[in-house]
């Protein structure tokens, strides 16, 4: 029988197969598709302190090989993720992990500590790509000594993982990841969105009423590939790939690059049963290979 169990810093999962933040809700409408327990994990819907309405409309568009979005991190707020979304998941047998955005410092601690007193939170998700207030908006994400002060003070408010999810948007990625690392983080995911733009040549304005958002599917997935071979080798916590994974094949490669686990994103959009579909097929190309547990093939890309 394969075995595809895998221990993400300290979040076991029963199989190495996740949602992308911003891509699944708070899971109720896929549990409509399939039992949400065939997941090894779930993140939740990037979640801020207090309720966010999001960027104004349009904030989504499509493109030739994916998507732009500029939702905006519109969310409940954390009380609400606690008082209703978590108890509501708590039905079914799959690590939760809570994607956590903040603007501060601050921010970021105090809905930690809060999330770090909830039941039903396997661990929290830290997305630095947000905006800093404090320093002109300047993305947390892409100053090494900044990301590092995040986790190290997340790291100081919660007993759970910490896992810190990565922005491509970076000259050096393998510099942050390590500065992430160093902070105290447990595990690394990557990538997040792509910056792009649209725009709608017939008005001659762009398509996002935010002018620019984040480029996500199989577009990206070369550059997420790439990314995650570079941290693997940069770090010594696990890897989450993602980024365009749409797959079993696409899937692989991440694992052959070195991700420890994975997670489906835009792919949602297109078919709702992506997720579980790849966890079947993970199982079943194992078993064609005569390969025994998922983890012999994490990071066995031959050079």
């Amino acid at each position: 029988m394969t075995k595809l169990a895998v221990d993400i810093g300290g979040i076991k999962l029963k199989n190495p197969v996740m949602t992308a933040s911003g891509t699944f809700g708070f899971g109720q409408e896929y549990a409509q598709f399939y039992d949400l327990s065939l997941l090894g994990g779930l993140v939740v819907k990037g979640t801020t302190l207090n309720p966010r309405l999001g960027n104004p409309l349009p904030r989504i568009a499509e493109t030739p090989a994916g998507m732009l979005n500029s939702v905006g991190l519109q969310n409940p707020g954390v009380d609400y993720v606690i008082e209703k979304e978590l108890p509501w998941l708590s039905k079914y047998d799959v690590s939760v992990i809570v994607n956590v955005s903040g603007h501060s410092l601050e921010e970021y601690g105090e809905i930690v500590e809060r999330l770090d007193r909830a039941e039903g939170v396997d661990g929290v998700e830290i997305n630095i790509s947000c905006p800093n207030v404090k320093e002109g908006g300047m993305s947390f994400g892409t100053d090494p000594a900044i990301a590092e002060d995040v986790i190290k003070l997340v790291r100081g408010k919660t007993k759970l993982p910490v896992i810190a999810k990565l922005s491509p948007n970076v000259t050096d990625i393998a510099e942050i990841a390590k500065a992430v690392e160093a902070g105290g983080a447990n595990a690394v995911s990557l990538i997040n969105t792509v910056l792009g733009m649209a725009i709608d040549i017939k008005k001659r304005r762009p398509v996002l009423a935010n002018i620019v958002g984040g480029l996500s599917g199989p577009a990206i997935k070369p550059i997420a590939v790439r990314m995650v071979w570079q941290v693997a080798q940069a770090v010594k916590i696990p890897v989450i790939g993602m980024g365009g994974i749409v797959s079993v094949e696409d899937a692989l490669e991440f694992f052959l690059a070195g991700a420890s686990a994975i997670a489906v994103g835009a792919g949602n959009f297109h078919n709702p049963r992506a997720a579980v579909e790849i966890v079947q097929g993970l199982e079943k190309w194992l078993q064609e290979e005569k390969i025994e547990d998922i983890r012999d093939i994490i990071g066995a890309l031959e050079l």
